[in-house]
């Protein structure tokens, strides 16, 4: 990635070396901060031109949509309250600056046979041969993680070997978003998949250094960009082809690996409620075990029912225009 240019260079990386010491992983905050670095660097601005009106400029001249728009100005905000902490100084700029106005959005929910199918496919895709298959086992592991346990699509990749407690049947996840770290319990049929890949890995590698669980060569994680690979092959494979939508006021997202972390949430959510038990009961576990650090987080799932109730969400509003 390029490196800051503005005044503000040393600041900036300042900012993100300090955010990296709270244990945030969020690399897009600095693809967020080049925008302000650009348009500091175009403007020749100076710390006098740093005004409301700059970043009102600023926002409008971000051609994304809202959400992003939004984002990037709340990345924005947060650099200058650093600022503002550190004594460089007397108050945010940003501060008051408003969000633009963005639609709701109802990420992709895999149903539970959807899921099935989508592990089946990349399974199937598994090479047999000494050469390929640790590292393709190794992907599908990942997914299996993300689809099984719920987790985002960085923790995966950054568990060590000690983080797995196969007597315990246990994960230890540390430092991801939020700066928090939790112990979750692991379904039965994956600890037996983990505990056979990890006997599969000691046959095949003579002098394996490598400290992860999920094993890359080089003693190195694996990628999300290889997740992502094998991810959208698997989805093609399978027949969704199902493209991000905006509609009225509503997004509706298209599948990703993160999809499966939503699916999650809101297929346990169902199961608890076909259990005839009230969902709301469920969120403080759920939300501890998916690590967010707000409940209200957890309770965004609450708005999509299942796969089914999403589908007719999308095949209303698609009728609703058709008859316009």
């Amino acid at each position: 990635m390029k490196h800051f240019e503005s005044f503000l260079a040393s600041k900036l990386e300042d900012y993100l070396a300090y955010r990296k010491t709270l244990g945030y992983t969020d690399n897009s905050l600095k693809s967020r901060l080049m925008h302000l670095d650009r348009a500091v660097r175009e403007k020749k601005a100076d710390w006098d031109s740093l005004k409301p009106s700059f970043f009102l400029d600023l926002r409008e001249k971000i051609k994304k949509e809202p959400r992003t728009v939004n984002e990037i100005i709340g990345g924005v905000r947060g650099f200058f309250q650093f600022l503002v902490r550190a004594g460089d100084l007397d108050k945010n700029p940003v501060q008051d600056i408003p969000p633009l106005q963005q639609k709701a959005y109802i990420p992709f929910i895999f149903s539970p046979d959807e899921t099935e199918r989508l592990l089946a496919a990349i399974e199937g895709r598994m090479r047999k041969v000494p050469d390929h298959f640790l590292k393709d086992l190794t992907l599908y592991l990942t997914i299996v993680l993300l689809a099984r346990c719920g987790l985002r699509i960085s923790e995966p990749t950054r568990l060590l070997l000690t983080h797995y407690r196969p007597q315990e049947g246990t994960i230890y996840i540390e430092k991801s978003k939020f700066k928090k770290d939790r112990l979750i319990p692991v379904p039965q049929n994956v600890i037996a998949q983990i505990d056979n890949y990890l006997a599969l890995r000691s046959s095949l590698l003579d002098e394996d250094q490598n400290p992860y669980l999920l094993w890359a060569p080089k003693a190195k994680k694996i990628t999300p960009r290889e997740i992502y690979s094998v991810f959208h092959q698997a989805v093609k494979d399978i027949g969704i082809n199902e493209p991000r939508r905006a509609m009225e006021n509503i997004t509706f997202g298209s599948p990703i690996p993160h999809s499966l972390r939503h699916s999650f949430a809101i297929n346990t959510l169902k199961n608890v409620k076909e259990k005839g038990k009230s969902p709301r009961y469920a969120l403080p576990i759920l939300s501890a075990y998916m690590g967010h650090c707000k409940y209200r987080y957890t309770a965004l799932y609450l708005k999509v029912l299942d796969a089914e109730h999403r589908k007719g969400l999308v095949d209303f509003i698609l009728n609703h225009q058709r008859r316009l």
